[in-house]
């Protein structure tokens, strides 16, 4: 089993790829990726729940209507359905993925 996934073969991966996310690590319902867009997001609402964790870089996040700046070591939580992107992100950008739990995301009792 897949316990340490170094980060410097990652982005290996992901420059051998044509793609700009590739999916490192598959456990339940966890999912692990690499993301680096090219100049653009071109995200769209996820189905799951999501934290991001960036690795490089910096620029604007937008979430749901709100934009906040965002630099290297940031965690992003973004529950599923809610529209988001990385705007005006520098060009090292690059971000881990972690997609978890179940399609339509958890539910938060508050």
């Amino acid at each position: 089993m897949k316990f340490h996934i170094p980060l410097s073969e990652s982005q290996s991966k992901l420059s051998q790829s044509s793609a700009e996310f590739i999916n490192l690590f598959q456990h339940g319902s966890l999912a692990v990726e690499l993301y680096q867009p090219d100049q653009i997001d071109k995200q769209k609402p996820h189905t799951r729940d999501e934290v991001y964790v960036v690795v490089a870089g910096q620029g604007t996040f937008f979430y749901d209507g709100i934009r906040k700046e965002f630099k290297t070591g940031d965690v992003i939580f973004v529950p599923a359905q809610i529209e988001h992107r990385f705007e005006k992100f520098s060009d090292d950008f690059m971000t881990w993925v972690f997609f978890y739990g179940p399609e339509g995301g958890e539910s938060n009792p508050e």
